[in-house]
């Protein structure tokens, strides 16, 4: 049986997934801060999906929520992310697209206000992404073979792995594999 984590799943959890969040919703399976760990085994989980959480964290303690998130997941298995994209919102921006941004009008007028308020999520988010910066983060922390991904569509081959993605068209989608470990082969001479 696929076991599968739904990190910051937020007061929306899905069903069939190990749903966890800091906030204890209905549905919420593990309740915890993952800066001080999940209470749960090393290696338990064949992939974990984490949509917009990741953002919430302070740049400080983002090494140490993805080296938990690796610690979790199984050798081989993949961390899936979606993440605000700041590339995207910048070349808004550069455009004069306001229609991109979420942020109306009576908000706040002025396009790079509604830039800055949107990558900030209204003072949600405490750190921004792009893809590149994603990819130093994960290899840093331990992952390999990874992949910018589109919207509800995966790098990983694994089936439902995009289920829970949403908000494409502000979105980076990035895939990383924990890397698995060697087994040691010893050779007996004769």
């Amino acid at each position: 049986m696929v076991r599968r984590l739904n990190w910051g799943c937020g007061p929306v959890a899905c069903y069939g997934w190990v749903n966890s969040d800091i906030q204890n919703w209905p549905g919420v399976d593990i309740v915890a801060d993952m800066r001080n760990g999940l209470p749960v085994e090393d290696n338990v989980f064949d992939y974990i999906v984490s949509i917009h959480a990741l953002p919430e964290i302070p740049y400080s303690d983002l090494d140490r929520t993805l080296t938990e998130l690796r610690r979790v997941l199984k050798p081989g298995g993949v961390l899936r992310l979606g993440l605000p994209d700041m590339d995207k919102a910048i070349n808004a921006y550069r455009a004069g697209d306001a229609d991109y941004f979420l942020i109306s009008d009576e908000e706040v007028r002025c396009i790079s206000g509604r830039m800055i308020v949107q990558l900030l999520w209204r003072g949600q988010s405490r750190s921004m992404f792009t893809t590149e910066f994603a990819a130093e983060l994960l290899e840093r922390n331990g992952f390999r073979e990874i992949k910018e991904c589109a919207f509800r569509e995966t790098c990983s081959g694994m089936a439902g792995i995009t289920e829970l993605d949403n908000r494409p068209m502000e979105s980076l989608f990035i895939e990383a594999e924990k890397k698995q470990k060697r087994k040691s082969v010893f050779l007996a001479w004769k």
